[in-house]
C-alpha cells in the first residue's frame, strides 16, 4: 500500500519536505540571531542615553572613529558657536517626514579644537533648495552644550550619496574629516545632535532620541519558522496516510464491482 511513494510525485513531493526543514530551521536561527542583536542594541542604547552626561573629549578627538559604545552618549561641552562657518545638510526630514535640513554648526572649544554640532531640523525655503535658508541664531557667547554623541556619516552606513557641485555652504553627509578640511581646524571625531539649550522658538527643532527596534518581531518570526519546519513531516504524514485511504477506497469499490453478479 506504500509503493505509491516510489512514483515520481510523491518522490519530489517527499524531496521538496526534506529540503524545507532545514531551510526553515536556518531561518529560525537567522531570526533569533536578528533579535539578539537587536536586544542587546537596544540595551546598549538605553545605556548610553541614561549614563551621566561626560565632557565630550573624555570621548573624542580629533580623527577619532566613534565607536558603538561611545554612540548616543550624553557629552557636554564649553565654547562658543561659529555662525559664520555654518553649513546645513540637505534632504532630511522631522518626526513628520517634512524634508528639510539639519543645521550643523561649528562649536569652538577654549583649546580651539572644533565640536560639530547638529543644532536640530528646519524646513526647505521652496522646492529649490538652492538658496541657504534661514536660520535662527544659537545663543552668543560662551555657553555649555549638551548633546548626544554620535559617529561621522558615510554612505556606506546611510545610503546617502556624498553629491558633489551643492549649493555654496549645503552638505549631504556630516563628516568631521571633511570639515575638518573645510574649515583648516582641529575637530573632533564625530559630531553631537544637541538637547540642551533648547532654541527659543520652535526651530530648529531637536532631533527626537533613536526608537528601539522592535525586537520581539524578531523572536515571534523565529518560532513561527520553527513551527513551520515541525509542521512540514506533519503534514506529509497526513498526506500519505489520506493517499493510503483514498488507494484502499477506490480499490475495494473495484473488487466490489468485480465480484457482484452480472444482471440478467
Amino acid at each position: 500500500m506504500y509503493r505509491f511513494l516510489l512514483s515520481r510525485q510523491w518522490v519530489i513531493l517527499t524531496l521538496v519536505a526534506l529540503l524545507l526543514i532545514p531551510t526553515m530551521i536556518r531561518l529560525g536561527i537567522w531570526q533569533m540571531h536578528r533579535y539578539e542583536e537587536r536586544t542587546a542594541r537596544n540595551q546598549l542604547v538605553s545605556g548610553a542615553l541614561s549614563a551621566d552626561a561626560v565632557p565630550v573629549e573624555r570621548l573624542t578627538s580629533p580623527g577619532h572613529t566613534v565607536t558603538t559604545d561611545e554612540r548616543y552618549h550624553r557629552v557636554t561641552a564649553k565654547g562658543r558657536f561659529d555662525t559664520d562657518d555654518e553649513v546645513v545638510v540637505r534632504r532630511r526630514t522631522n518626526s513628520d517626514d517634512e524634508v528639510g535640513y539639519h543645521v550643523l554648526t561649528p562649536f569652538v572649544l577654549r583649546d580651539g579644537k572644533v565640536l560639530l554640532v547638529n543644532r536640530g531640523w528646519i524646513p526647505a525655503n521652496g522646492p529649490s533648495q538652492t538658496a541657504f535658508p534661514k536660520i535662527p541664531a544659537p545663543p552668543g557667547g560662551e555657553i555649555t552644550v549638551t548633546g548626544r554623541l554620535m559617529p561621522d556619516e558615510t554612505t556606506a552606513a546611510s545610503g546617502i550619496k556624498n553629491l558633489k557641485g551643492l549649493p555654496d555652504r549645503q552638505i549631504m553627509l556630516i563628516n568631521s574629516e571633511q570639515q575638518a578640511q573645510r574649515l583648516d581646524a582641529q575637530v573632533l571625531g564625530g559630531y553631537i545632535a544637541q538637547t540642551s539649550p533648547e532654541p527659543k522658538g520652535d526651530i530648529p527643532e531637536l532631533l527626537g532620541p533613536p526608537g528601539d527596534e522592535d525586537a520581539a518581531l524578531n523572536y515571534a518570526y523565529a518560532i513561527q519558522w520553527w513551527l513551520f519546519a515541525a509542521g512540514v513531516p506533519i503534514g506529509w504524514v497526513v498526506l500519505v496516510r489520506r493517499e493510503r485511504r483514498d488507494r484502499r477506497a477506490a480499490e475495494a469499490e473495484q473488487t466490489t464491482a468485480e465480484t457482484e453478479p452480472a444482471p440478467v
